[in-house]
């Protein structure tokens, strides 16, 4: 079993990646910006979930439970998908639309998580792979106490959402806004109003469906998918299976951290535009394999990952200045 991160002193791969990819093929400009239609897939999704939930207003909760499982999951997916969006205002023109599309994501999941996941998120690709800057990183004391054990990394996984919310208390920057303030009083209120009309099992199928969505399921390896190492110097990694289909591109990593400004409707077209620089990348074709793979295999555990020294020359953008930080994350 591993006791640390494999450190490299390699600069991140993305930065320079993209600055030749724009360099060969222009045209990918053309991809840049808003793509307003996510709205009305934001709206549609949320819609749904409030209606199953209302549906099973009177259900067994072994009948919840199946269809949080089996249907919800997939459906907070994607309003986790569609926050990502929002979070790089991929969706609308601006940063307050962005923030309320976020918002309203959540409704459809039942937990506030779009106000900080977007601070974070945002820290996660101008400080990629630096353990006191990105939140995807695992602690030490978290690392070591799941192991390699296939038992401890399923209940790893299980509680992968308990354990996105205390990562950020690490990062050096943390600290709360108004934004983060407003997000959970208004999503705790229309939890509230689901509970009054779904009753507890419309809002557990809400809640379950968040809980299961990132958590031990096919989903939920993409947490896995994203940044372990699978190829050795290889630090970030797509998926280009058929889940992508349900999951907004999610997979096309390696081409979302390319280039930040292009939204998930056009990340295949990145591919296929500069297939020279993602062909020859290790890609994931399954994620239920990912899954297999992350709970049995003993060679990977929470510090597979590459990990760096915060880069002395790259400046350290705190949340306070979130409109720098995204300013730079843009065009970085």
């Amino acid at each position: 079993m591993r006791e640390g991160y494999v450190l490299t002193d390699e600069p991140i791969p993305h930065l320079g990646r993209a600055r030749e990819i724009i360099k060969r093929h222009p045209e990918v400009r053309d991809l840049f910006g808003p793509y307003p239609l996510s709205a009305l897939y934001v709206s549609a999704v949320v819609i749904f979930q409030l209606t199953v939930a209302w549906l099973l207003r009177d259900a067994h909760w072994l009948l919840v439970v199946a269809a949080a499982y089996c249907v919800g999951a997939f459906a907070s997916h994607s309003l986790f998908v569609l926050i990502h969006d929002a979070s790089h205002n991929l969706i609308l023109k601006g940063t307050r639309a962005n923030r309320l599309i976020g918002i309203l994501c959540n409704v459809g999941q039942g937990f506030p998580s779009a106000m900080s996941f977007r601070t974070y998120h945002l820290l996660h690709h101008w400080h990629l792979d630096e353990y006191d800057y990105d939140a995807d990183l695992a602690f030490h004391w978290e690392a070591k106490l799941v192991g390699n054990s296939p038992v401890r990394k399923a209940l790893w996984l299980l509680v992968f959402g308990a354990i996105e919310t205390i990562r950020p208390l690490r990062i050096q920057t943390a600290f709360t806004d108004a934004w983060m303030v407003a997000n959970v009083v208004f999503v705790i209120a229309v939890d509230l109003l689901v509970w009054e009309y779904c009753g507890t099992a419309g809002l557990a199928y809400v809640l379950l469906s968040t809980f299961f969505g990132i958590g031990l399921h096919p989903l939920g390896a993409r947490w896995i998918q994203e940044h372990y190492t699978f190829v050795k110097g290889q630090e970030t990694y797509s998926y280009y299976g058929i889940l992508n289909r349900l999951a907004f591109n999610i997979g096309y990593h390696n081409e979302h951290h390319d280039l930040v400004k292009v939204p998930w409707v056009h990340l295949p077209k990145v591919k296929r535009m500069a297939p020279e620089f993602y062909d020859h990348l290790f890609a994931h074709r399954s994620l239920t394999w990912v899954l297999f793979q992350w709970l049995f295999n003993r060679d990977l555990d929470l510090f597979t990952r590459i990990t760096r020294e915060r880069d002395r020359g790259r400046a350290v953008v705190t949340v306070a200045d979130d409109e720098t930080l995204e300013a730079r994350v843009a065009v970085a």
